[in-house]
């Protein structure tokens, strides 16, 4: 199964399935799977993909449908790996695309840097957020973007100004055919305790409104101009409604839980199914924020 190459520290798996690597728990397997031991690894592997392969990144699989048919190509997983978080010299925080949004959240509230508290919120990687502009609690990632470290599919690495990137709502487009591996972010001092306490309420009141005990991949769809998609699929009565395993969260109508033995393809009819509802009934098209990668199954 795991195959390792002499030259690269990582590990490169072969058929891989992607089931246990997505927050919703389902998915078919990829091609090839690879896991840099860290950065200068990742680079190094790059190099060695021919210059055609597709190349799909994965951080904490969240905002992440992979259909039952998988992904072909090579998949490179960076949770847990490409995880460097540091003080740097010029007061900024330098954090690698593998760290998990909300341990940003907490290592920039314990050093006295405010302004990323909303990051806790979030349930992937900096990675993910910079790709998607990921915000939650009124922040928005790029708002505290000081610069970009991009990979191409080359294995060269620059740094890049936001300018350089046109951010969007939940949408990010970058110039070239580039991959996020680094940000440099740029916040405020300010008062730990008052900081880490944001982050502790903000995190209580996730609990209270989101089914943050079961597999889904946070928000389904983008909030429509002034107004909100969970209260368009609530007063379309669609909590709780179900396809085979999936189902619209009693909790919060923006998220599709898996109950158990739900397949990708249960999770995309049902997103299908509430745009179709809301559209009808509300002549609102819904937009998913959720990206949909892989093939149906045969």
């Amino acid at each position: 199964m795991g195959m390792v190459m002499a030259e690269l520290k990582g590990r490169l798996l072969s058929n891989e399935p992607l089931i246990k690597y997505t927050s919703w728990r389902v998915g078919g397997s990829a091609d090839r799977l690879y896991l840099p031991f860290d950065k200068d690894d990742l680079c190094e592997f790059i190099k060695t993909l021919p210059e055609n392969e597709p190349v799909f990144w994965m951080g904490l699989g969240s905002n992440l449908l992979v259909r039952d048919g998988g992904i072909r190509g090579t998949v490179i997983n960076t949770k847990g790996r490409l995880k460097e978080m540091q003080l740097a010299e010029d007061g900024s925080v330098y954090v690698e695309a593998g760290v998990p949004c909300a341990h940003v959240a907490r290592f920039c509230a314990d050093n006295g840097l405010v302004d990323a508290e909303f990051l806790a919120g979030i349930p992937g990687t900096m990675g993910g957020a910079l790709r998607m502009n990921a915000g939650a609690f009124g922040g928005e990632t790029w708002r505290i973007v000081k610069s970009v470290e991009m990979l191409n599919a080359k294995g060269d690495v620059t740094q890049r100004d936001p300018k350089q990137f046109e951010v969007n709502y939940r949408s990010v487009k970058s110039v070239n055919n580039e991959w996020f591996l680094s940000v440099n972010l740029s916040l405020t001092p300010g008062d730990s305790a008052t900081s880490i306490q944001k982050i502790k309420s903000l995190l209580d009141a996730r609990s209270k409104t989101q089914p943050t005990n079961q597999p889904s991949c946070g928000s389904v769809f983008k909030n429509p101009e002034g107004d909100f998609a969970a209260r368009l699929i609530e007063v379309t009565k669609l909590k709780g409604y179900r396809i085979g395993g999936a189902c619209v969260s009693e909790k919060h109508a923006n998220f599709i839980v898996n109950t158990g033995n739900a397949t990708a393809s249960d999770i995309e009819n049902l997103i299908k199914y509430v745009k179709r509802k809301v559209q009808y009934m509300h002549g609102v098209e819904l937009q998913t924020e959720v990206c949909m990668v892989g093939e149906e199954k045969a």
